[in-house]
């Protein structure tokens, strides 16, 4: 089937937010006192403030768009404690207890998702699956033998396999029961409504430029609207108050690619990713309009893809290898951010800030981790402790486990500062309808997007952030940061933190 041109020529669309009514909760508007101040309306940010507000305290979510469609909202929704081959390298790079911990944290969210469902009659698509990770290649047998016996040692009910539902042979597969796949709007939006009232708010298209710290902290956006608190947690998916725990050296961004489509075949059931690269991802989605089978990976260093089409394309071609694909309706994209030791940032921000939080750095593996990061930042705020903080610590200093991976990420980060800085603009300065390239006017590099109008939009290509230079991103028709991971719209726009401001807008003075 070369239906390549018919089915791409829909723009991407997240299933989950089409799917699913907008939100319309108010701006922030003059000045609001809380408990705790949430910065960020995606899975952490709603469940830490209803968990919250369930114990008693005034809660403020602070969101730049409208909550639970940044990273939450582009998803591919797997509840499991199954991330990868993860437990193996976690046993020896962090020791036994902390292992557990994180295999605990991640086994306790989904009996969250799926008790709180139950007890609110919350209907979002959830369903028991097991979980597989597969091996096509000799080289990860030993591995996946490795991790079932890793897992089953941590109390996961895992186990070994040699062939899968899927329809292609594998060398080997790890199995984990009892996981679970749902729909995360359908469930976060019900808790997001019981947040508002009794001195609790979500605020919504409000921009977060600053924060004051003092005895409280205040938040300020790009409207002047204030909340002032005793506590903040930074549920920004990147943190964006981020200088005192150097983040943006101990995090890189990825960004991946889903593709949703109607095969004729019937889905076996089941979620599964594959050990290898390129990362191969399927799990099924019921819709109103019947199955469709999600098929995700392609992913690669955000700002850093080749043409960003062809990782679509890739995913297309890997789903028409393996069943008969009739349709695409739905395709999207979304950047993860990668913590350089394989465990998420979750607690204190920093030692000598006690009253601010932060949960980042979920390595692609978001749904269990944002619930646990929740349950972990409630019980620190209400407790003082939890039983899964230490492995999550951000304080934590993990030499081994990091210190190749920083050189690397961050020569890497270095490198791109510099490149973007040098590269030669391309002579030619003809700018196709639908276009994004980078040119030279009157010496300057200057980002340019024709849109179907005609209209040309110029933008300084510089990042906002730290002033990496931006690289155009063709399949969602943004510019996108190398370094950190920032996107912003072809006019300028900020799409995606850790930046706040938007890029300057160049003006041509006509001769």
């Amino acid at each position: 089937m070369n239906q390549t041109t018919q089915i791409f020529t829909t723009p991407p669309q997240s299933y989950w937010i089409a799917s699913t009514p907008q939100t319309d909760y108010p701006a922030l508007d003059g000045n609001v006192e809380v408990d705790v101040i949430i910065v960020g309306g995606g899975m952490v940010g709603i469940s830490t403030a209803w968990l919250l507000k369930q114990e008693g305290l005034r809660v403020a979510v602070v969101e730049a768009d409208r909550i639970l469609q940044g990273t939450t909202g582009h998803t591919t929704a797997k509840l499991t404690s199954q991330h990868g081959l993860t437990y193996n390298q976690l046993k020896s790079q962090h020791g036994d207890e902390k292992a557990k911990q994180y295999a605990d944290a991640n086994e306790a969210a989904i009996h969250f998702v799926a008790n709180t469902i139950k007890e609110k009659q919350i209907d979002c698509d959830f369903s028991w699956q097991p979980a597989y990770v597969y091996t096509q290649s000799d080289q990860y047998v030993k591995k996946i033998a490795q991790e079932v016996e890793s897992a089953v040692s941590l109390g996961i009910k895992a186990s070994y396999l040699e062939e899968t539902p899927l329809p292609f042979p594998v060398k080997a597969a790890v199995r984990f029961d009892n996981q679970a796949q749902f729909h995360p709007r359908k469930f976060l939006l019900p808790l997001a409504k019981e947040i508002p009232g009794e001195g609790s708010h979500i605020f919504e298209m409000s921009p977060v430029v600053d924060v004051k710290d003092g005895k409280n902290y205040t938040v300020i956006t790009r409207h002047g609207g204030k909340v002032t608190g005793e506590k903040m947690v930074v549920a920004s998916h990147y943190p964006f108050y981020d200088i005192p725990g150097l983040y943006f050296a101990r995090l890189y961004v990825h960004r991946s690619y889903i593709v949703a489509g109607k095969i004729k075949e019937s889905f076996p059931g089941g979620m599964y990713v594959s050990a290898e690269a390129p990362a191969r991802s399927l799990r099924s989605l019921p819709t109103e309009d019947g199955e469709l089978v999600m098929f995700a990976g392609d992913h690669h260093k955000a700002g850093q893809g080749e043409d960003t089409m062809n990782h679509y394309e890739n995913l297309r071609s890997f789903a028409q290898q393996n069943y008969t694909l009739e349709d695409i309706p739905y395709r999207w994209s979304t950047q993860d951010c990668m913590p350089l030791d394989h465990v998420p940032y979750v607690g204190q921000l920093v030692s000598f800030k006690p009253n601010v939080y932060v949960a980042t750095g979920f390595r692609k593996w978001g749904m269990t981790n944002s619930i646990a990061s929740a349950m972990i930042i409630r019980d620190l705020i209400i407790k003082g402790e939890s039983p899964w903080a230490p492995v999550y610590d951000p304080s934590r200093f993990t030499p081994m486990a990091s210190a190749k991976k920083f050189i690397v990420e961050n020569l890497d980060v270095a490198g791109e500062l510099f490149a973007g800085k040098v590269v030669p603009v391309p002579d030619d300065v003809e700018i196709k309808v639908g276009e994004g390239k980078i040119v030279e006017i009157d010496g300057q590099r200057v980002g340019a997007y024709r849109d179907e109008k005609g209209t040309l939009h110029l933008v300084d290509t510089t990042c906002t952030h730290l002033g990496c230079e931006l690289h155009w991103n063709s399949a969602e028709n943004s510019w996108d940061c190398p370094c950190h991971g920032s996107r912003y719209s072809h006019d300028g726009d900020v799409l995606e933190g850790p930046t706040t401001k938007p890029l300057k807008k160049v003006t041509i003075h006509q001769h």
